[in-house]
């Protein structure tokens, strides 16, 4: 009898927690085809070599930088000058770049105080701080901004300095910014609306801003969401949900098309319980952290099947040492062997903004030297594959 009546209140419960569940989202992923047909065209327009050097997009942000920026927010000094100092910035990183032989250049982020605060001052909607301290991991800090009304972008968000480093250089330079989860993760909401609601309205702003981009000449765009996990439900039964509409929020702010190769950035997090979901996400290439947990993360990827670009961050960026050339080519060695050669990028797993730029010099050289070499070992699968596609 108490056994039976407890089996039914089960069932009860179970059945309403199931009709309690709303309905996931459809998250507009891709065909495998249509990753194929954007390969072959991206090829074609980018004419990339067998593992790419690029960086993430920070680079390092010196003393100097952060007493102007700071000059700059008590009104100390003009917007024109403050300009022009992040333009000097931006053309002294481009002569470095291509000094050390990257493949794929980037801007250096100079005028971005923090990866979050940055596009939300640039947005409508968004309130932040001038001393809303909070820790975000050792003894690093940033101001949340606080999501309140409507998200609106009244102008453009990286166009200009993008645009201006893409000037200086023959080289492709990618555009990059902030993706949708991860603005809402690391910022605080005090709108009524679902959150679902919030990430779609705001990604659709985000893909206006990737679109100028590429009107104005970016063939790569760069979407961050190392927080894409981080507002995962604790409960099991609530992360599909949760996932579906996390994806589609991404997938609709990389609305692009095919020719323009989308890259996303994620670090510091296990997702190799969500390959699934990170499967789904309309990327061309991810860059991930690899070199402090020994390219763990390459076996996850490894099981899924993946077959797309993958940069496994080959030095890990908060060491305290320089990019080793053995770790490099031990992971190197694994992704090659996972993923074949013509999938891999080489890279830093994340961004420089803490570094000096003489350790990023001499780390970086490390990097595109092996790059170079493996360019050379491995020249003959990227013949083979063209000659197969022809065929």
């Amino acid at each position: 009898g108490e056994n039976t009546a407890s089996q039914k209140l089960s069932k009860d419960l179970n059945g309403k927690i199931k009709k309690s569940q709303p309905k996931a989202f459809d998250t507009l992923t891709l065909k495998k085809s249509q990753f194929s047909e954007r390969r072959k065209l991206q090829e074609k327009a980018l004419n990339l070599p067998l593992f790419p050097t690029t960086t993430i997009g920070s680079f390092p942000q010196d003393g100097e930088l952060r007493k102007i920026r700071l000059s700059f927010r008590r009104k100390k000094v003009s917007l024109n000058d403050y300009e022009n100092f992040i333009r000097q910035k931006i053309f002294r990183l481009v002569d470095f770049q291509e000094a050390i032989d990257l493949d794929v250049l980037v801007h250096g982020e100079f005028e971005r105080s923090d990866m979050v605060e940055f596009f939300a001052q640039k947005l409508k909607g968004f309130l932040t701080t001038d001393e809303g301290w909070i820790i975000s991991y050792g003894t690093r800090v940033y101001r949340p901004p606080i999501v309140y009304d409507k998200i609106e972008r009244k102008r453009p968000l990286t166009l200009k300095e993008t645009f201006y480093a893409s000037k200086l250089t023959p080289q492709l330079v990618k555009g990059i910014f902030t993706g949708p989860i991860t603005i809402l993760a690391w910022g605080y909401n005090l709108r009524p609306e679902p959150i679902f609601d919030i990430a779609f309205e705001l990604s659709s702003v985000l893909n206006d801003e990737a679109k100028d981009l590429v009107k104005n000449g970016v063939k790569i765009v760069q979407i961050d969401e190392p927080a894409v996990k981080e507002l995962a439900p604790l409960k099991k039964r609530k992360r599909d949900f949760y996932f579906s509409w996390a994806i589609r929020a991404f997938n609709r702010a990389a609305d692009l098309p095919p020719e323009i190769q989308v890259h996303t950035h994620m670090c510091y997090s296990d997702f190799g319980e969500i390959t699934k979901w990170i499967l789904k996400m309309n990327f061309d290439v991810i860059t991930i952290e690899a070199a402090r947990e020994k390219a763990r993360i390459i076996d996850a990827f490894k099981k899924a099947k993946f077959n797309r670009g993958i940069g496994p961050g080959v030095w890990d960026i908060h060491s305290k040492y320089p990019a080793q050339v053995k770790t490099i080519k031990t992971i190197l060695d694994k992704s090659v062997k996972a993923f074949g050669a013509k999938n891999i990028w080489v890279n830093p797993d994340c961004g420089l903004k803490t570094r000096d730029l003489p350790e990023v010099e001499i780390s970086l050289k490390r990097m595109v030297k092996v790059a170079q070499e493996y360019r050379k070992k491995f020249a003959q699968t990227k013949t083979k594959g063209l000659s197969k596609r022809k065929g």
